[in-house]
């Protein structure tokens, strides 16, 4: 069976979730983008429009104004049902909470056509906790990408046993479409390919850092020089941004709950969310994110 994608509706327009909405239609698919509230949406357009400077600037042939009408191109609304109703695929890239993605997916399988493919592009959930939430486990799978995805062009492909195999291939072809490396996975795993090897090296520089060991700015250094790594794991922390880490960590065990009270206490509660806002563990010029 062909499943043909070209309308792509993207739930969620936080820093990843705008990317992957400019991203798509700067390949040239219909999207359309959904937040919560109109006022979500003034921050989506914002981070949208931010993304033409960034593609003219590190991304080959986005010259004679392709990024302009990309980011003029992509709709923008806080209506969920007016948002998914031609959608071929809906990539949710809501907040990595399991009950906010569970009850996103009720309300969106009311109003999504029933042929519509569900994508979750949850970072660290199973899409098994999510499947019978959706009301269509043949249809429904894991899409992640990686943070700055004109440059890290991967999108790990995750299904769950229910998910057709049909709708798998479709879901990888569209990622190859896009200009994604699809990273096939053959059975579930929390993290994926990517994040099971990167999650437990964040977790260790946090775990030093809310542990009073070493200071965010040493942790870094220290990585730098000792493996001639570019990036350190709190420069890597402030572009995903704080408010992933400390979702994950407050659902964890005692030891993940202690280090999200740190990162509540000393970033999170100062407005230190990372490079968009400006500040997280180092401060960035306005615009730089």
């Amino acid at each position: 069976m062909t499943i043909d994608i070209r309308k792509v509706t993207v739930l969620g327009t936080g820093v990843l979730g705008s990317q992957i909405a400019f991203h798509t239609a700067y390949s040239g698919f219909d999207v359309t983008a959904y937040d919560i509230s109109e006022a979500a949406l003034v921050g989506a357009r914002e981070r949208i429009n931010s993304l033409v400077a960034t593609y003219n600037n590190e991304v080959e042939g986005a010259a004679d104004g392709k990024a302009e009408r990309t980011a003029a191109g992509i709709a923008l609304s806080a209506d969920l049902a007016a948002a998914a109703k031609d959608a071929d695929l809906v990539i949710e890239a809501a907040p990595e909470v399991l009950t906010i993605k569970q009850d996103t997916y009720k309300r969106l399988n009311d109003v999504a056509p029933e042929q519509t493919i569900f994508a979750t592009n949850s970072s660290t959930l199973l899409p098994s906790d999510m499947k019978d939430f959706t009301g269509r486990p043949d249809r429904f799978l894991a899409l992640h990408f990686s943070n700055q995805i004109w440059m890290h062009n991967v999108a790990e492909i995750m299904g769950t046993p229910d998910t057709d195999p049909d709708v798998f291939r479709a879901v990888a072809d569209f990622a190859a479409a896009i200009g994604m490396v699809p990273i096939e996975l053959h059975k579930e795993k929390a993290g994926y390919v990517l994040n099971s090897m990167l999650v437990p090296f964040l977790d260790a520089a946090l775990a030093l850092a809310a542990g009073g060991y070493a200071e965010p700015e040493t942790i870094d250094m220290t990585w730098k020089i000792g493996t001639g790594f570019p990036f350190g794991p709190f420069e890597m922390l402030d572009v995903v941004g704080l408010n992933t880490p400390y979702n994950t960590h407050s659902h964890g065990g005692e030891d993940k709950q202690r280090i999200a009270a740190w990162l509540k206490e000393n970033y999170i509660d100062k407005g230190k969310l990372g490079a968009a806002s400006g500040e997280g563990f180092y401060r960035y010029p306005s615009g730089s994110a």
